[in-house]
This record gives structure tokens, C-alpha cells and sequence, in this order.
């Protein structure tokens, strides 16, 4: 990894972080003597991030039958493995401030490719699907901290992007030394994920491992990787639908060994799911 890349993510003082609600949240998760009552005031003391996790709770991606009206609620039916991602997604939208036409597309992007990879997860059962969709939120991370650190350049690469039809890994060559992934993985170490989600975020283009690297690890990292191509396939936070991408032949889908058959049917939920749910999570 970039070393100086490194110093400046991991010593920067001023760049976005989790806010304090979700931190408290994943320690108290792994106490077993907390409630969801505990749960419940410790969210509810981010009125933003409270919000959020009631309206993503009612959404259909998770399985609501009638509308969840309260926290309490909220918690008991989705259960603590899953709360902790969904307190997780309702905090990082705030990472996305200000919401401007660039932050709104890379949400968009991010939260489609969660929902993809939770998905893809659920379907194969090739990875757990709550660290798939926190894998595939935070696996452009880099991006918007990109844009966040210097916003001139990295709309230069956009302009890139869109005016030559180029993408944004090419692009992003011409103005940096080190590439979205690269500032993703760093990111996400230093807000103190495991290791695991830092390298699924770091390889998702790559996918560069070595013979004895954990077979759980690869498999976490191409279901990532393929969430990210059903985004860009619906044209989701980029240019165009990119409707000649066949995904069932892309690195990914071949590390899963998944086949034709079972990567539409992946696919067919995921548009479904995001046409049905895209507003709890805007």
C-alpha cells in the first residue's frame, strides 16, 4: 500500500468521520448483557442517525410486514447483526455532506451496491450478507474523501470521466498517485473496521491475492466487486447504464463460480429491491 498515502489518511486530523452514535453502538453490540432498550437510547441520542434507521427499517429489503413505528421496535425485529449495519448506513450518510449532484451520485452508488451485496450474499450464501453490504456501502468510500480532501481535483477527474467516456479508475491516474481503493482501505482502517473490510474494499478492482489467502476474504471481495457492476450495469452514480457489461463473465462472478442463471436472478432482485427501497435510504 501507498506508504504516503498511508501517513496522510492515518494522521489527518479534519477528514470525515463515523459518527459517535455508530461507534457506541458496535462496542455495546458486542456486550451481551445489552438490551435493545440500551440500544434504543444510545440511537436515539443522534436524532439524524435515529431517523434514518427508523425509515430504513420499514423499508421491504429488510423483510417489514407492518410499519415499524419505534426504535425498540426497530431493533427487536431486525435483530443486533443486522441493527449494526443499518446504524452503520444510516451514520455514513452524513459522511456525504454536503449533498451536492457529485455526493448524491456516489450515495447512491454506495448504498446500491450494499443493497447488491447483500443480495448476492443472501442468494449464494458465499459470504455472510451483513458484512456483504457493508462491504459493498464503504467500497468507493475512498471517493467521496477524495472529494472531500481536494474537491477541484477531483472533480477534474469526473470532468474526465464524463467528457472522454473514460472511467474512473483511468481517469484517476492522470490526477493521483494512488487510486480510490487504495484512500477506501485506509479510510476504513482508520476508523477502525477489521481487517477484513479494509481488504475487501482495498481489492475490489484487483482482487490481487496470493495463493494461501483466506478463501472467505476473496469470496467477500468478488461479491463487493460484483455489486459494484450491477451498479454500474443499472447505470447507478455513473455516466450510463453500461448495458453491454455481461457480468457473469467478469472476474468476480468467476472467482464465486457463479453461472449466467444465477447472476440474472441476483440481478433481476437487485433492481427490483433498489426500485422498491431507494427512498428509505435517500
Amino acid at each position: 500500500m501507498n506508504q504516503e498515502l498511508e501517513q496522510l489518511i492515518m494522521n489527518a486530523s479534519d477528514l470525515p468521520t463515523i459518527p459517535v452514535v455508530a461507534t457506541k453502538v458496535l462496542q455495546m453490540i458486542e456486550d451481551e448483557t445489552t438490551s435493545a432498550e440500551d440500544l434504543s437510547k444510545v440511537v436515539s441520542s443522534d436524532p439524524a442517525v435515529a431517523a434514518r434507521v427508523l425509515k430504513i427499517s420499514n423499508s421491504s429489503f429488510y423483510g417489514c410486514q407492518r410499519q415499524v413505528q419505534t426504535l425498540p421496535h426497530a431493533i427487536m425485529m431486525l435483530g443486533y447483526n443486522t441493527l449494526r449495519s443499518v446504524v452503520i448506513a444510516a451514520a455514513v450518510k452524513q459522511v456525504y455532506q454536503p449533498y451536492g449532484l457529485t455526493e448524491k451520485m456516489l450515495w447512491e452508488h454506495s448504498f446500491g451496491a450494499g443493497l447488491a451485496a447483500r443480495i448476492i450474499a443472501s442468494s449464494t450464501r458465499l459470504a455472510n450478507s451483513e458484512e456483504a453490504f457493508l462491504g459493498g456501502l464503504f467500497h468507493d468510500i475512498g471517493k467521496i474523501i477524495m472529494n472531500f480532501m481536494d474537491q477541484k481535483q477531483f472533480q477534474a477527474v469526473m470532468q474526465k470521466c464524463y467528457n472522454d467516456e473514460v472511467t474512473f479508475q483511468q481517469a484517476e491516474q492522470l490526477f493521483y498517485s494512488y487510486t480510490h481503493a487504495e484512500v477506501g482501505g485506509m479510510v476504513i482502517k482508520k476508523w477502525n473496521f477489521p481487517p477484513m473490510m479494509m481488504k475487501a474494499v482495498l481489492e475490489h478492482h484487483t482482487y490481487s491475492f496470493g495463493p494461501d489467502e483466506d478463501p472467505y476474504l476473496v469470496r467477500l471481495t468478488a461479491v463487493v466487486g460484483l455489486s459494484n457492476l450491477f451498479c454500474h450495469k443499472l447505470g447507478l452514480g455513473v455516466r450510463e447504464p453500461e448495458d453491454g457489461l455481461v457480468l457473469h463473465e467478469t472476474v468476480p462472478a468467476q472467482l464465486l463460480g457463479l453461472d449466467e442463471c444465477e447472476i440474472n436472478t441476483c440481478f433481476e432482485a437487485f433492481q427490483q429491491t433498489y426500485s422498491q427501497d431507494k427512498s428509505f435510504f435517500s
